[in-house]
């Protein structure tokens, strides 16, 4: 494509990557309420008596996102509306009057990561002008069994950037297409990434569910920093055909909601119980947790809302860890207020029925999985470049990595004001082959890089459950959200999702508790395929806790906004000079 042509599509795609031009232009409505932590069941319940239809259901939530996302408090999690969610809503309440239910989300408006491909006038664009253009020529896997479940499509949420895989400094939530994600737990607050607009959403109740997708820590980062359930399917559950890709080895799709119900409904409609014939691990290719000794089983569960129990603490053998709970950096520790908030959700395990094991302690120790990075590189240049040729109509179609790094350079004022492309730039530079040594990695090969991944699942997880005859690993999801920062970039001081990402395995989160107003979440690890343990252990947790339902989003411009004002500064009182004192002196001064 040539420069010029180029200029002329990024101008157009600066009109198309927000919100309709018109919608904007229109006056704040009232913020409606009135379905807000309304569940997947009870909307259901409501539709099905004919109370409320999936027309007013999908203008509801247009209204409040219309009210909040750019307007009013800024969430900024929306990229995108369908422009054809109404239509669509209309169908569907047409098919219920007849007696047609396509599934558990029939007539429910859900978000999607703009990184999953919907064939329909929406772009796809993992937040980069580098793919925006003509939008996807087909639905992937996930959108194409979201529209035969009867879900309404409302729209794409913001993200991190290429799902925060293009640069070390990158920040958390921002995209050049998009700009920046806010908290709704407080706006100067970070969401997380990257799949921050999709628990951002979902917490703000822009929509009933959302999905996003998950290499290492995207899923359930957000939905710790959010306040929302977050599941991260095992790898080859959900179809990753159709995603804009960052590694085959460990990328998953997966929902943010407001429950662990609910997002074990959006998990029941997307996951892939056979294979859809375009990502092979949906087909019993053991890619994300090969050498495991991990098979795809063959009798899936078609809906994992029945595992959810609100008394499923009652009995569990969880083994708990807080390895990396210190912080990555020994000069940045984590704050006291949040080890004591995770030791509060660890005391309320054991209340609601649970027996608990300290790993550590017990000198459990969880192996290592230092090949991930190499991985990812190795994997992104190759998968994105797969990606590439399904696209026509954007400026990276049937191209490169090198395709995108050239955009970037060329568009460096809309692309990279904040950080650069140094992963990206990296991932290009490595050598070609699978057993090449990487001399960047001290000569490591991809293939050996692999393996250290993978052990980490049979000497991490699955020894800790086989040893300790555990239901599930618990620990703390990541630290709570920090200030956005554009000019420093992200403050990560730990995180807990690389225990599954080397492996694929499945990770359910859940609300835990609060510091200063700001949500904590734990994380419930399970081996292979463990859904239905792992939604078992969330749902007790969430029925014994109700964390969120005592702690919900206000909007907030900053948090923590108590005691932080200060005493009140008056205007100083002019006073009368002091009189004379009969000496003939005057007052001293200037002592």
């Amino acid at each position: 494509m040539t420069a010029p042509a180029t200029r002329i599509l990024l101008r157009a795609a600066l009109l198309v990557s927000t919100l309709a031009t018109a919608q904007n232009a229109l006056p704040a409505p009232a913020i409606p309420t009135q379905f807000n932590e309304a569940t997947v069941a009870e909307l259901q319940a409501q539709m099905a008596s004919g109370r409320l239809t999936s027309e007013e259901l999908t203008r509801y939530y247009i209204t409040r996102i219309l009210s909040l996302d750019r307007a009013g408090a800024g969430v900024n999690s929306i990229i995108e509306l369908n422009p054809d969610a109404i239509t669509i809503a209309k169908q569907l309440d047409s098919l219920r009057r007849r007696g047609i239910v396509l599934g558990p989300l029939h007539g429910i408006p859900v978000l999607l990561k703009d990184n999953i491909d919907t064939g329909d006038k929406m772009h796809t664009s993992a937040g980069s002008f580098a793919l925006v253009g003509t939008p996807a020529l087909r639905d992937s896997t996930v959108a194409a069994n979201l529209r035969a479940g009867g879900a309404v499509i409302l729209g794409k949420t913001n993200l991190s950037e290429w799902a925060n895989f293009r640069s070390f400094e990158s920040i958390s939530g921002w995209s050049g297409r998009g700009g920046q994600t806010h908290n709704p737990y407080g706006i100067d607050r970070n969401p997380c990434g990257s799949s921050s607009g999709s628990a951002a959403a979902a917490s703000a109740n822009f929509a009933a569910v959302s999905f996003g997708s998950e290499t290492d820590g995207s899923i359930v980062c957000p939905g710790n920093a959010n306040g929302v359930a977050a599941i991260k399917p095992t790898v080859g559950l959900t179809s990753r055909a159709g995603v804009v890709p960052i590694s085959h080895t460990q990328d998953t799709v997966g929902p943010h909601g407001r429950t662990v119900a609910d997002a074990a409904a959006a998990l029941s409609v997307i996951q892939s119980r056979t294979s859809d014939g375009r990502d092979p691990a949906t087909g019993g290719v053991p890619l994300g947790w090969q050498g495991t000794g991990k098979t795809r089983p063959t009798n899936i569960p078609t809906d994992y809302t029945l595992f959810v129990n609100p008394n499923g603490l009652q009995g569990a053998r969880l083994g708990v860890t807080r390895v990396g709970l210190g912080g990555f950096d020994p000069f940045v520790p984590t704050p006291p207020a949040v080890l004591d908030a995770f030791e509060t959700a660890v005391d309320a395990l054991a209340a609601a029925g649970a027996t608990v094991i300290d790993l550590d302690a017990e000198g459990f120790a969880f192996a290592s999985a230092d090949g991930e990075f190499l991985v990812l590189l190795f994997d992104f240049r190759n998968d994105v470049r797969a990606y590439f040729a399904t696209r026509l109509g954007v400026p990276v179609a049937g191209g490169t990595l090198q395709s995108a790094i050239d955009f970037n350079n060329a568009h460096a004022d809309v692309e990279m004001p904040f950080f650069n492309q140094d992963i990206f730039d990296l991932a290009n530079a490595l050598a070609p082959g699978p057993n090449d040594p990487q001399p960047i990695f001290g000569g490591m090969t991809y293939n050996q890089a692999l393996a250290i991944d993978h052990n980490a699942g049979v000497n991490g997880i699955d020894a800790a459950i086989s040893q300790f005859h555990l239901d599930a690993v618990v620990s703390a999801t990541d630290n709570p959200a920090w200030a956005t920062d554009l000019l420093y970039g992200d403050h990560f001081i730990f995180g807990t999702s690389g225990l599954a990402a080397g492996p694929g395995y499945p990770i359910v989160q859940v609300p835990a508790g609060g510091v200063f107003g700001v949500p904590l979440g734990i994380s419930f690890f399970g081996t292979a395929f463990s859904e239905p343990t792992l939604i078992k252990l969330a749902s007790g947790f969430e029925a014994a806790t109700q964390v969120r339902a005592h702690n919900l989003p206000t909007f907030a411009a900053t948090v923590p906004f108590n005691n932080i004002q200060g005493t009140t500064v008056t205007r100083p009182t002019r006073r009368a000079a002091p009189k004379a004192t009969g000496t003939g002196h005057r007052v001293p001064h200037h002592l």
